[in-house]
This record gives structure tokens, sequence and C-alpha cells, in this order.
């Protein structure tokens, strides 16, 4: 099991390029991959989202790139003139109509997009997009082993509070048929009262407990309650994204327990059905954060 926030990181000397990979995810429904890397390398782009899925299913990821040219490199560097004396050209335009002083230096236009054209010479973009694969896969690899390890801590909690909620669960059972006692025996006190001396029957008292038993019996609940968590626990075992399939399960478990707490009549059973909601909430919170 994985979490879906981590980071990872790996720099190599491949093809003479210093290159280095950085990967960072949040939380997200879906798999989005986000790539940044250097204008001249954008024809990588691709490859490094596919590369980064088949270790990824889902989540917010980018993905940082550099990538240094090697040293005596055939790099030149030219003016865009059209693109600059537009720029020119617009800045006195503004002067004039809004008469604001143009304080234009060769270092605020040098930071102007497209200004500048970089041109290098030729290189076999086949061998460096293996290289850019290579190192951001051991990026991938060690992003992924964070996920794990935090993975392995989310499981520890989940199981905790799993583990929790079962005894919630155990107590419930343990105190439905005082509840019905309570009942059976308030029913006798108070036609007892409302009839006074005249004789009670007993079997038409049994026969309302009876019915009161059947309809706040939560038996079905709770068997689906401990099976749910038993799945629950068994998915956090299994070594594939889970994290949309506990969702699924974790609104099973809120159903039953509404079920429980909709039949309680009683207040100590009512206090228990809350601190199971309020569980159950604390689980859903954490596996927003698991693949």
């Amino acid at each position: 099991m994985k979490s879906m926030t981590g980071y990872g990181n790996a720099t190599q000397v491949l093809c003479d390029h210093e290159i280095t990979a950085e990967i960072r995810s949040v939380n997200n429904r879906y798999f989005d991959c986000s790539v940044k890397l250097p204008r001249a390398y954008v024809f990588a782009e691709d490859a490094i989202k596919q590369a980064v899925k088949q270790g990824v299913s889902r989540g917010k990821i980018d993905v940082y790139l550099t990538i240094s040219a090697p040293e005596g490199s055939d790099v030149t560097v030219s003016v865009n003139h059209t693109v600059l004396e537009g720029y020119l050209k617009a800045f006195r335009e503004i002067s004039e109509a809004y008469s604001i002083p143009d304080n234009t230096t060769i270092q605020s236009v040098s930071r102007l997009p497209d200004v500048f054209v970089i041109e290098k010479g030729e290189e076999n973009e086949e061998e460096i997009l293996q290289a850019i694969l290579q190192v951001v896969g051991q990026a991938v690899g060690k992003y992924n082993a964070m996920r794990e390890k935090e993975g392995k801590a989310l499981a520890s909690d989940l199981i905790a509070k799993a583990d929790g909620i079962l005894s919630m669960v155990s107590e419930v059972e343990r105190r439905m048929p005082e509840t019905v006692a309570v009942y059976r025996e308030r029913l006798f006190t108070k036609m007892k009262e409302t009839l006074e001396n005249t004789a009670i029957d007993e079997s038409r008292i049994l026969q309302e407990a009876a019915i009161y038993a059947d309809r706040v019996a939560v038996d079905e609940e709770t068997v689906r309650l401990r099976s749910h968590i038993a799945q629950l626990k068994q998915m956090l075992c299994e070594d594939a994204p889970i994290g949309r399939k506990l969702d699924f399960l974790l609104q099973e478990m809120n159903r039953e327990t509404n079920t429980i707490g909709s039949k309680c009549n009683d207040l100590e059973l009512t206090r228990i059905v809350v601190d199971m909601k309020s569980e159950l909430e604390k689980i859903r919170e954490q596996i927003q954060n698991i693949e």
C-alpha cells in the first residue's frame, strides 16, 4: 500500500549531460502528471509521463528536470529582433499615452519571453531521451519507496482504528439484549401503574417486547460491519492500488453504522454509535491519502 504524497530525486551524468529529476505529488482522484523541463528537451515530455505512469496509478504528480549542456558544446545565443522591437514599440506607446517614464534597460528586456533565441548543436535525441528516462526511473524508485514507507504507517493506523470499531461493535451487541430487557421492565411497570389492581397479561407484554426487539435488532448490521472491517484489513495487505475500493467500502460501513444509530433508543448505545462514526470519519480522512 502506498501513500499518494511523496518525493524522490536522482542525478546522473549521462551523454555528457548532468540530468537531475525531482518528483513530488499530492492527493488527487485521478492520475495527473505535469512535467517541467528545458524547452530544448520538450520532445521527452510524453515519454516521461508514460514512465511515471508505469509506477503510479493516481495523484497530482509534478516532475522537474534540469539538464545542463556539456562543456564546450556548440551553443549560440542571438537576439530575436522582431520580438524585441515589438516590446520596445509597445513601451513607447505606453509612455506617450499615459505619461509614464520609459525606464527600459538591457537587464529589464532580457527578462522578457522570447527575446533571446538559444540554438544548440546537433544532439542525438534518442540517446538523450534514454538517459533522461534512466534518471527519471531512479527518481520514481525513490519516490515509490517513500510512498511505501508512509503507506505502512497509514496501514498500521487504519488497522488500529478498525480494531477500535470492532470493540464498539461488540459493545453494541452486548448492550442490545439489555435494552430489550429494560424496555420490557419499563412496559410492565407502566401497565401496572395504568391498570392498578387489574391483572396484567404477561403474554401481551412478552409479545410487545418481542416486537420491540425485532424493530431494534441490529444483528444484520453488526455482522456486515464485521465483514467490512475484515475486508478492509485484507485490502491493506494487497499489493495494488486500493484507495478507491477503500473509499467505497467506507461508504458501506457508514451506512451500516447510521442504520444502527437509527434503531438505538438507548443513551449508551447512541454514545457508542457517535464514537463509531467519529472513528469512521478519521478513517475516511486517512484513506484520501492512499493510492
